[in-house]
């Protein structure tokens, strides 16, 4: 029996990582959650919680399907940056990661017909140049920044900003696909065999 595999978020570019690796979702279900963070919770933990909760509701209503939820969360240190919504969110981020490090947490939750649910973390370091107020307004003014984790997309022009990264690339795009395949043929391999049962 085959499971339909249903994407529990609305990302475009999560979307285009699992075709790019073979992998396309039967279904794309943007899940409706409050993605505010918990007083003092940490970006590492915020990650996971918020992967784990958009794929549980989106396997509410598809109980018998194999659901991907995702989030990802720029961290300067302990604090979670937004995902900007205002030039002056983005600004701010920008200010913040200019000639620092800072780390990228992705949260990956799958979840199997019957209810048994995969969570990880995979987290990359980023270094960003010193930014110049040049360097800043350009971006701004490309708006690549909208809605984005942090206020930029590596796989657009920020890509000209980060002057070094350690670990997963396509982490910081928005999925690693490397651990993502990993817990997908996990899950599969555990529906077919309970249905088989």
């Amino acid at each position: 029996m085959t499971y339909p595999f249903v994407l529990a978020s609305g990302s475009p570019r999560r979307l285009a990582l699992l075709q790019q690796i073979g992998h396309p979702p039967d279904l794309v279900v943007p899940a409706d959650i409050d993605e505010s963070p918990r007083p003092a919770e940490p970006p590492t933990d915020l990650s996971v919680r918020l992967a784990v909760e958009k794929a549980e509701a989106v396997a509410l209503g598809n109980p018998d399907a194999i659901i991907l939820g995702a989030d990802t969360v720029v961290a300067c240190g302990r604090r979670a940056l937004p995902k900007a919504e205002t030039e002056q969110e983005a600004r701010a981020c920008l200010e913040l990661l200019s000639g620092r490090r800072h780390q990228v947490h992705g949260g990956i939750a799958i979840i199997a017909p019957g209810g048994k649910l995969w969570r990880r973390r995979v987290s990359t370091m980023v270094k960003f140049k010193r930014l110049t107020a040049q360097d800043i307004e350009a971006y701004i003014a490309c708006g690549e920044w909208q809605g984005k984790a942090g206020g930029y997309a590596i796989q657009g022009r920020a890509a000209s900003l980060v002057s070094a990264i350690n670990g997963s690339y396509t982490n910081v795009v928005g999925l690693c696909v490397y651990v993502t395949t990993g817990v997908l043929e996990a899950a599969r391999a555990h529906a077919a065999s309970t249905s088989m049962r």
